[in-house]
């Protein structure tokens, strides 16, 4: 794994200069961004210099537009997935409104500091500096006085679109895991803290785990989906429901997940959520008797349909 720097340490080291840079937010470490830093690794092994990602300490949306953003990732996970991507570091910028504030060649030099890289790889949209004035014409510009190379790169998948971060949380908006999971290159996961529910599952016979969710990474559509939950390590399959059960009067939205033959207490507890399939959206029953008929259902479902893994841990069904 790589170790993770903060930006003006990596300046003072010198870890930026004749490094092949891979530039971006990254949220999702989607198959695009994968390939970006490829490139960026593949150039360093040619130059003998560093592989680098370079990236922000947070989304930077979430400065600006907090209140409606959406995303694939915490920021923790983000960078986290970045140093398992074979880099050899990944160096993190602090994002702040005073940083945001900079014109395009202010926001370069606070960001590299002098040093000179050996090669920068970037999307061919890639914006930077105050309001996003910055193009990769002015990147370019700014690199031809230092010799730095700028590779921007189309990131499309093979059907010819784009990849894009705002793309895979549309899919995951309308309970696309499959699609969703296939352009990011990995399966779509997220955790949340255990926190005490409602309660009607306990009365019915269906344990749930209720999981508090910042509203950015509520990306997933409203249903029930199949999913796998990861608990202290061990991996089970698992049903759960994203959203307000209408059934219920009083209820609001809310993720819960039914882990199957998991008995163990873990309020207060963070655990691992990787939906896989919808199965059906949020309806009102007609009777309490009619819901808990399709809850058994759809935890059969899971139960005959969810394959075991490489993932799966040995212990997997332990309480």
């Amino acid at each position: 794994m790589a170790p993770i720097v903060n930006a003006s340490e990596a300046v003072e080291r010198g870890l930026l200069s004749g490094a092949s840079c891979a530039f971006g937010v990254f949220d999702g470490v989607h198959l695009g961004h994968r390939f970006l830093i490829d490139q960026a690794i593949e150039t360093a092994r040619k130059s003998g210099g560093a592989a680098v990602a370079l990236t922000f300490d947070v989304d930077p949306d979430e400065l600006f537009h907090a209140d409606r953003l959406k995303k694939l990732m915490g920021n923790e996970r983000r960078l986290r997935a970045l140093a398992e991507t074979g880099a050899d570091y990944v160096v993190v910028l602090t994002f702040t409104e005073d940083f945001a504030a900079q014109a395009p060649a202010e926001f370069l030099e606070a960001t590299f500091g002098g040093c000179v890289p050996y090669a920068l790889h970037v999307g061919a949209d890639f914006r930077f500096g105050a309001r996003a004035a910055g193009t990769v014409a002015d990147l370019e510009a700014w690199a031809s006085a230092g010799g730095t190379r700028i590779c921007a790169h189309e990131l499309k998948g093979a059907d010819g679109r784009p990849i894009r971060a705002t793309r895979i949380r549309l899919l995951l908006a309308e309970g696309r895991c499959e699609d969703a999971a296939a352009l990011l290159g990995h399966p779509y996961v997220f955790d949340g803290e255990v926190r005490k529910g409602r309660g009607e599952g306990a009365d019915m016979g269906f344990r749930t785990a209720n999981l508090e969710l910042p509203a950015m990474l509520q990306t997933l559509g409203e249903g029930v989906y199949a999913a796998w939950a990861t608990v202290d390590g061990a991996r089970y399959r698992a049903a759960m429901s994203v959203g307000a059960a209408p059934t219920f009067e009083a209820a609001t939205a809310t993720c819960e997940v039914n882990i199957l033959d998991f008995l163990g207490d873990i309020y207060g507890d963070s655990i691992e959520v990787e939906p896989v399939r919808f199965l059906r959206p949020m309806i009102r029953f007609s009777s309490v008797d009619e819901l808990i008929a399709t809850v058994k259902g759809n935890i059969a479902w899971v139960r005959e349909n969810l394959v075991r893994d490489s993932f799966d841990d040995a212990d997997e069904r332990k309480s």
